[in-house]
């Protein structure tokens, strides 16, 4: 049961971040020296995928221009000597992986933009990343735990994590019976339910391992909360069919899909940089004791 492809829905306009996000898709707004796509794309590639495959719409194309070659750059670098620069450049994408960009026509939910993948991913199991939730640990990623279980399992595995019972109504809520202290089988899934409706603070965030029996439950899955066709509903579905688990990953997350999550992980990356970690810290003390 290996994981090979990985589908990362990057179709979203990014509002909450305008006025940048008009000509910079919120995922490739930088944390430090690197985009927030990046992050999720080394979670990915260390969880060993081949195929990251971004659904996209048609007006984003500085994510694939950030993958496809820069040979004046390139050109430009070698021929200053910045070898090191040089080779940050050339392996963003390591050998042997590969990013294909499938276009959604119309943005009609995270459902739907899993479906749009369906004819990359074809008949295997396969990860669903959302780059708006960046995991950071020192160990191995959120996702390479998960690939782990899922084929241990040989089922599908879904990342969670407890939130304040007031938040339930932002995610998809699950209900779980405990295998281990991390593992559960789920027994239910309901999306954004009012938190005195949850039946539990356990959240779905943005990692996945599927099974492909997932498209063609999507295909008939209708529109859900918001009017969209919500991927969870399918989830809900497919758990009456065959085991799916949530695991609740080692790691923190961070919630880049806001301007204060995306604050909280730029700090957070500072400190663990070798050579900003000092200076950042006598920054933060200087204007703390001007508070």
């Amino acid at each position: 049961m290996r994981i090979r492809k990985v589908v990362f829905p990057v179709a979203g306009l990014g509002t909450r971040f305008l006025p940048a996000s008009k000509v910079v898709p919120k995922e490739m707004l930088p944390l430090i020296d690197k985009p927030l796509i990046q992050y999720a794309v080394e979670e990915a590639v260390d969880a060993g995928c081949d195929t990251l495959i971004f659904v996209t719409n048609r007006y984003k194309h500085s994510i694939a221009d950030f993958y496809d070659k820069s040979y004046e750059l390139e050109a430009k670098l070698e021929a200053a000597g910045k070898h090191e620069l040089l080779s940050i450049v050339r392996n963003l994408l390591p050998p042997g992986v590969r990013a294909v960009f499938v276009t959604q026509p119309e943005a009609l939910g995270l459902g739907h933009a899993v479906l749009c993948a369906k004819a990359v991913v074809g008949n295997e199991p396969f990860a669903v990343m959302l780059p708006d939730d960046m995991i950071w640990n020192r160990g191995h990623g959120a996702l390479r735990q998960m690939v782990e279980i899922a084929e241990e399992q040989r089922a599908s595995v879904i990342a969670v994590e407890d939130v304040p019972r007031e938040h339930t109504n932002r995610y998809g809520i699950v209900s779980a019976e405990p295998v281990t202290e991390t593992l559960a089988r789920l027994r239910g899934v309901v999306e954004k339910p009012k938190p005195d409706a949850a039946p539990s603070t356990l959240a779905i965030v943005g990692r996945y391992v599927l099974d492909p029996r997932i498209f063609e439950l999507l295909e008939t899955t209708g529109t859900g909360s918001g009017g969209e066709i919500q991927l969870t509903d399918a989830i809900a579905t497919l758990l009456r069919e065959q085991p799916v688990f949530s695991y609740r990953f080692t790691g923190r997350r961070f919630d880049c899909g806001n301007r204060l999550g995306m604050v909280q992980a730029t700090v957070h990356l500072a400190l663990e940089d070798p050579e900003l970690h000092a200076p950042v810290v006598e920054l933060m003390r200087e204007r703390l004791s001007r508070e």
